[in-house]
């Protein structure tokens, strides 16, 4: 009753493959997108936009990038964080030896830069695959991150490798407030994972699945393995060039190669595995979830030792505390990699399933 496409007739064929063909969901994106781009701005304060809702938006572009690499074209990469740097600093350097670049342009060259680097580390791609070539993109991971550090080029010759993002300017508008910045994140976001979700709808999107379910059978059938992972390579180090982009632009405000580590890689695997691989929605999911379970991890443990410092005299020894993040995230990925491997959008497929025959059983 809630959610039925009982009704719902298509008579051409463009409505029938439009990016949401059922109409809830047409409505519910809509809803979405308006409840971000016009309540989210009124209702939300400083600390929400800077530190939850900027870095949640950006680390979903980055998972999605990740998704579309490891989710749909089944090719494991270790060098999300690089690909990232290479996006912040080719942005840093366009904005700084070509100031006439709207800012928009510099973004999008960022991404074309990481794209090529993307290329250039998913070449061994054509000749191994799984855990051996999660090992070769780690070099990527190790190689850029040296070659930034190494050649004061990249840093404009800085002598501690840290320097100041330029002011985010749009056609002459500057964005320095929390709220222009969530501003401009949020319409890069929306309009890369609405050109996402109608890619993986297209002709590469379905030669990517078929790479990923058996790349012998696509090859057969006529799918180029070489142009379809590469391209999967592409595509997924664009989408991370730009995260990178915008991390260092509109999050951090600083471009230095130590914020892009190996550890921010693998956290962003784990937002995949979380979200659900071959999910665009998943990515969103897993994105907000390790950012925010920080924080209800934080304000559980406070509460916790309140009410055992009140009632007991005693309180959690710092060692669990420290570690009680590293704890919960290393159980909630074994947890979806054995329970639900397709993670937190498989529940809400699942809940959408529930809806189609509510109010009778299942």
């Amino acid at each position: 009753m809630l959610y039925r496409e009982a009704g719902q007739f298509k008579v051409t064929y463009a409505k029938d493959q439009q990016i949401f063909p059922i109409r809830q969901d047409r409505i519910a994106v809509i809803a979405v997108l308006v409840f971000a781009f016009v309540v989210v701005p009124l209702i939300a304060n400083q600390y929400w936009l800077s530190a939850i809702l900027i870095p949640v938006l950006i680390f979903s572009l980055a998972t999605l990038g990740l998704n579309i690499l490891t989710g749909y074209a089944g090719q494991l990469s270790l060098g999300t964080a690089a690909f990232m740097a290479v996006g912040a600093f080719a942005a840093y350097n366009f904005e700084l030896r070509a100031p006439a670049l709207p800012l928009p342009v510099s973004f999008f060259l960022a991404g074309c830069c990481a794209a090529l680097v993307g290329i250039v580390f998913g070449l061994p791609s054509l000749r191994i695959k799984g855990f051996y070539l999660a090992v070769a993109t780690l070099a990527a991971q190790f190689f850029v991150v040296w070659a930034l550090v190494r050649f004061p080029w990249f840093s404009n010759n800085s002598s501690s490798g840290v320097i100041t993002a330029q002011t985010m300017v749009v056609f002459g508008v500057p964005f320095e407030t929390p709220v222009e910045k969530y501003m401009i994140t949020l319409t890069i976001v929306a309009l890369l994972a609405l050109a996402a979700k109608n890619l993986v709808r297209s002709a590469t999107g379905r030669a990517w699945m078929a790479v990923r379910d058996m790349d012998v059978a696509a090859e057969v059938i006529g799918i180029r393995p070489m142009r379809t992972k590469l391209l999967a390579f592409a595509v997924s180090s664009f989408y991370c060039g730009i995260a990178g982009a915008l991390y260092a632009y509109a999050y951090l405000g600083t471009v230095e190669p130590e914020a892009f580590t190996l550890d921010l890689s693998f956290r962003i695997l784990f937002m995949v595995i979380i979200g659900g691989m071959g999910s665009i929605l998943g990515s969103f999911l897993g994105a907000a979830f390790i950012v925010l379970m920080p924080i209800v991890l934080n304000v559980t443990v406070h509460w916790l030792n309140g009410i055992l410092q009140s009632a007991f005299a005693w309180s959690l020894p710092g060692s669990i505390t420290s570690n009680l993040e590293l704890m919960v995230f290393g159980g909630l990925i074994i947890f979806f990699l054995i329970v639900e491997p397709h993670g937190l959008a498989r529940l809400w497929q699942i809940g959408k399933e529930k809806l189609r025959l509510w109010p009778f059983p299942h």
